[in-house]
């Protein structure tokens, strides 16, 4: 059987990502018996869950029409798939039938390309938000200097505390242990700088629409938006910006874009 068996069988959402139906893999994978093949999907749910990945993205039970002869059809349960559940389910699959050993070795290939492309993506993203950090971090200074701030590290403490819980700089530099020469905006994804992007642009719309002046009014204001901004994160059941992953700095991610660039110069 050919390796691109599994490729024959991939679906594509509303949203072009890849799927595919457990229906068919069962097939494909030679298990004649659905119900025993739903053993190994539970198998692979719990693969998932112990690996911090929430089951519900990655198995999406559905009810899917079937012909049953006449034009008639009804619907039989159905779990649609990621690449990274199939991935999981061939690893608990039985592993003597040598169609298995195909899918292993398929999934493992295309899960690696996959994460490779998304954090390609991340990458992008993070440096294209750290630049409008720079931006607009200029524009908040001139800002607070208009509405008469003396003293801009309170400030900027203000924004940070109703952010993150009542951190401060100093406190999120210590909890993503960081050197005293590095940045904490260098070490943020993409989620956490578009956080702070919004407190910023936000902040800096406050003060010249309500006409802010003075250190203690310009500082409070800035922590109110910094602490709607944390509400709104938490009601949308987003996760804390100081509970987010630490990635490496901002500098190595550049140079792994321009990397991927030189690659596909050459390749073309």
């Amino acid at each position: 059987m050919p390796e691109n068996t599994f490729e024959t069988i991939k679906k594509k959402d509303d949203n072009g990502r890849d799927y595919w139906s457990s229906r068919d893999l069962a097939k494909v994978l030679e298990y004649p018996d659905y119900r025993k093949f739903l053993n190994v999907i539970e198998k692979a749910k719990v693969s998932c869950e112990n690996s911090g990945e929430a089951v519900v993205h990655h198995f999406v039970h559905t009810g899917q029409m079937v012909n049953i002869g006449s034009g008639a059809e009804r619907p039989v349960d159905t779990i649609f798939l990621s690449r990274y559940a199939c991935y999981l389910i061939v690893q608990n699959s039985d592993p003597t039938k040598v169609v298995v050993a195909k899918g292993q070795t398929y999934f493992a290939i295309q899960t690696r390309r996959q994460e490779h492309t998304d954090n390609l993506v991340e990458d992008h993203k993070r440096v294209f938000l750290r630049e409008e950090m720079k931006k607009h971090n200029a524009s908040l200074i001139k800002s607070a200097a208009r509405a008469g701030v003396q003293n801009y590290s309170i400030f900027q403490n203000a924004g940070y505390k109703g952010l993150y819980g009542e951190l401060t700089s100093q406190d999120i530099h210590e909890r993503k242990s960081l050197k005293k020469s590095e940045s904490i905006l260098d070490h943020m994804g993409s989620e956490e700088l578009a956080a702070n992007l919004f407190r910023a642009t936000q902040t800096e719309a406050k003060l010249r629409r309500e006409g802010i002046k003075g250190d203690d009014k310009a500082s409070f204001a800035h922590y109110e938006v910094g602490r709607k901004v944390r509400n709104t994160i938490r009601e949308l059941g987003g996760s804390m910006p100081e509970e987010l992953p630490s990635p490496d700095a901002i500098g190595k991610a550049r140079v792994r874009i321009k990397e991927e660039s030189k690659k596909k110069l050459t390749s073309d």
